[in-house]
């Protein structure tokens, strides 16, 4: 891949894809082309294969999906099997037909068992049942390794699989309704945070930029205080009697119990590790030199991880929020623990630089501006 190889990043406006572009710019990239939503909807067929065939890229990053936390994946669980597969299947395909040199592929953790042994082997996918939270998913990001997989066996194709740890950085979902933990976490203990200091300005600049549910600023304070109360954020006391700069009692109730693990990797380090493996690694290192062609998928993440109550602690002495955490245990947990075994990448020449203490920072510095 050279400085004037024609790169598509599908994807291209997401956290993940966003990333990788700047990543590729800075390493002196600079020949992209780009499907932006919803000009290109890249679940239509036809409209894949006519971008396909009028721009000829060289090299297809495919960062493009449908993502969501806990809640979004339970709620859209067709949305999420149908979407996912029709933009794979398009694309992928469309990069044999039109010849693209390299493929990379982007999936996610979620494809492993729920009850996986720790930490989590390229080897131990299907090897046990999904978490059923984020099934349509999971299956939907392991049918795009196993047409990768196909593909190169059946056409000699050139389509790498990655598959990313809990991403977190700059573009991330900060929608209260479809957001994963951790962006989430850093939103509800910021607005919290506003409500403790009485601080309406910043909760309706808040608003303003990411809505909840169609509230923005202009809705009264009732109506933000009646929204913020559905997503757990609380003032626990009478008000009507403090002055603007009196501080409030706030709680935050999350879901769950708090126990389970979650490792996360700062979404820059992850751009750097598609672009490694965009220049350096082919399918043709990773396929076994005998026997069936399994799991060639490159697992990528930091190799360590914390419960979601630590998270927790983290994001709230690094936003300031002095109020209490309650967990709401009816509400679930989703899989226990899914650390990945980075040993692979790891032995291929790459490894994270951002510790999640650092990263949470930097991102926090940026939303609260």
């Amino acid at each position: 891949m050279d400085k004037n190889s024609k790169i598509y990043i599908a994807g291209h406006n997401g956290m993940v894809g966003s990333a990788i572009h700047r990543n590729l710019m800075a390493k002196g990239y600079s020949n992209f082309v780009f499907t932006p939503f919803p000009p290109y909807d890249l679940t239509d067929q036809k409209t894949v294969a006519d971008f396909f065939e009028k721009e000829k890229p060289e090299y297809v990053v495919l960062a493009a999906a449908k993502v969501g936390g806990i809640l979004s994946n339970n709620k859209y669980r067709a949305q999420f099997i149908y979407e996912n597969l029709m933009i794979q299947n398009n694309i992928i395909h469309q990069s044999y037909v039109n010849g693209v040199k390299k493929l990379l592929f982007l999936g996610s953790s979620c494809i492993y068992p729920g009850n996986c042994p720790q930490p989590i082997k390229e080897e131990y996918l299907l090897t046990g049942e999904l978490e059923y939270t984020n099934e349509p998913y999971a299956i939907a990001k392991i049918a795009g390794i196993k047409i990768c997989e196909s593909y190169n066996v059946q056409y000699g194709t050139n389509f790498v699989s990655v598959m990313p740890t809990n991403l977190y950085g700059p573009n991330d979902n900060y929608n209260l309704e479809t957001s994963h933990v951790l962006p989430a976490l850093i939103r509800k203990m910021y607005l919290g945070k506003c409500l403790e200091n009485n601080d309406w300005k910043s909760i309706r600049k808040d608003l303003k930029k990411y809505p909840i549910e169609g509230v923005s600023d202009s809705f009264s304070e009732s109506e933000i205080l009646d929204k913020l109360s559905k997503y757990g954020v609380q003032i626990s006391q009478d008000t009507s009697h403090l002055t603007p700069h009196t501080s409030h009692r706030v709680s935050i109730t999350l879901w769950g119990t708090g126990s389970p693990y979650r490792e996360f990797l700062y979404v820059d380090d992850l751009a750097d590790a598609c672009v490694f493996v965009m220049q350096n690694i082919d399918f043709e290192d990773l396929k076994p030199s005998k026997g069936s062609v399994l799991n060639t998928h490159i697992n990528i993440g930091t190799g360590q991880d914390l419960t979601i109550q630590e998270l927790a602690m983290l994001i709230k002495g690094t936003v300031g929020f002095k109020g209490q955490l309650n967990w709401d245990s009816s509400k679930p947990d989703g899989t226990y623990r899914k650390l990945l075994d980075v040993s692979k990448i790891n032995n291929l020449g790459w490894k994270e630089k951002i510790s999640l203490k650092d990263g949470i920072e930097m991102i926090y510095r940026k939303y609260s501006e």
